[in-house]
């Protein structure tokens, strides 16, 4: 099989969020199954770090987008890539979607358009004459008008969309439609319209052969108002259809504290001397008072989603109850204040550090005891797997895919309602158990074990080309 994976973000190059993680490691996964070939926008750390970076084709404008080339090159492992070369929309400061203030793009709509015309028209063979593709997966708002051009081509290929967090949807004024080469007869209640506005996440679910999620459990939740986000009826007549389904994501091998150079000292289950080293040196260097106290680690997007504010709400029991909390990740501005206040009512106990090294996050997750995951909603989730990895037990919301990863009880802690007395009902239990050193020692080697690979999800995925194609 001949597939072309198109993703907006790869942790190979640059990465906003699990997106990344997920794009650049299950390609690689698929790759003993299938001809699959990654591409991405040409950002500048993107073409900076393809090796072997050749042009292969180019297209002229089409509608409102404009003109651009195709290269073709290499990660460092070999991986091939193609990269989508417009340096008006993709050669910018800033994320991939937003500038240096954070604030999002506001040709947004043509930058993404114009990625999903090339993907298409790369998957097509109209750009690489030595390759076209049976199958594109498309991932998430960013690529989702790549199914819809392909049926509006009249040329129509198979492919999945994946949906990596529903609540992003890419809703731009219905005047973009023009601009982007969208066909007027397609904005309707069953087509591209939402409120009276143009979705891009709704043309991938109603123009993809097939839809995916990342978790069954999500799959189920999106069917429903609660978790639905507007798009539910869309989805539960995919549902209906056996045309959306839930392939849990997995995480790379590089998460084995056996051998992860990242961290102070490796050390595998039983060797909690070993671990207790990686404690001591992230206290040491979050400026953390020496404690015998369980460490609590909030690794996430200070987002609304992530339920930062029920972890806010639950510092003071953590402090007073003798544990300390290291915050580290980057979002809306009222939270990142909020935890910075959080900090400066809590010196010695509370550390907090406005944005993310993956580096140091593995060593947050080797010394920490506990990883917050108190999310409203989790598609997925990977924090969960990788604390589980390096014995730090996730405590999280019964939701997506924390139900179907964390062993309530065993693997960690699971809270029915996403709300602050929920957290700290578990966070009772999460001192409790720090104190019975051989059920701590049990639910940590339990954790530890778990296998998160993504081969299971590679065969899936494969199977789905396959029986889609």
């Amino acid at each position: 099989m001949r597939i072309l994976f198109a993703t907006p973000e790869t942790c190979d190059f640059v990465q906003v969020g699990g997106l990344a993680a997920v794009s650049a490691a299950l390609p690689r996964a698929l790759l003993p199954l299938a001809d699959i070939r990654i591409v991405v926008p040409g950002y500048p750390q993107v073409l900076h770090g393809l090796n072997n970076l050749e042009v292969v084709g180019d297209s002229p404008g089409f509608a409102g987008l404009p003109s651009f080339r195709v290269g073709k090159g290499h990660a460092a492992d070999g991986m091939p890539y193609y990269v989508v070369m417009c340096p008006e929309l993709f050669e910018r400061p800033g994320s991939p979607y937003s500038d240096e203030h954070g604030v999002d793009w506001r040709d947004n709509d043509v930058r993404f358009a114009t990625f999903s015309y090339a993907a298409a028209q790369i998957a097509l063979g109209s750009i690489d004459k030595d390759w076209s593709a049976h199958l594109v997966h498309a991932n998430d708002w960013q690529c989702a008008l790549i199914p819809a051009y392909l049926e509006w081509s009249q040329r129509p290929l198979p492919s999945v969309f994946t949906i990596h967090n529903l609540a992003y949807q890419g809703v731009f004024s219905r005047d973009a439609l023009p601009r982007l080469g969208i066909p007027a007869q397609s904005f309707h209640i069953d087509g591209v319209e939402f409120y009276d506005r143009l979705s891009l996440m709704k043309a991938g679910l109603v123009y993809a052969s097939r839809l995916t999620t990342v978790s069954q459990t999500y799959a189920a939740e999106i069917t429903t108002p609660e978790f639905g986000c507007g798009l539910e009826g869309i989805l539960r007549k995919r549902a209906e259809k056996n045309e959306l389904s839930g392939i849990l994501n997995g995480i790379d091998e590089s998460w084995d504290p056996r051998t992860c150079t990242s961290l102070t000292r490796t050390f595998d289950a039983g060797d909690w001397q070993g671990r207790s080293q990686n404690a001591k040196n992230i206290r040491r260097q979050f400026g953390l008072a020496v404690s015998r106290g369980p460490l609590f680690a909030l690794v996430a997007r200070l987002v609304h989603q992530k339920g930062v504010d029920l972890v806010i709400q639950n510092a003071k029991a953590i402090v007073d109850a003798g544990g300390q909390i290291i915050v580290t990740g980057k979002g809306e501005a009222q939270f990142e204040e909020a935890l910075r206040q959080t900090q400066t009512s809590h010196p010695g106990a509370v550390a907090v550090r406005i944005g993310f090294d993956d580096n140091e996050a593995r060593r947050i997750f080797a010394g920490s005891d506990f990883t917050l995951m108190p999310s409203r909603f989790e598609p997925c989730g990977l924090s969960q797997m990788y604390a589980q990895r390096f014995g730090s037990l996730p405590i999280g919301h019964r939701t997506g895919g924390l139900a179907e990863t964390i062993q309530d009880g065993q693997t960690g802690f699971l809270f029915e309602r996403p709300s602050s007395d929920g957290l700290l009902s578990s966070l009772c239990r999460a001192f409790s158990t720090f104190g019975a050193r051989d059920r701590l020692d049990r639910m940590r080697r339990a954790a530890m074990g778990q296998a998160f690979s993504w081969t299971n999800s590679a065969k899936a995925y494969a199977s789905l080309y396959q029986s889609t194609i």
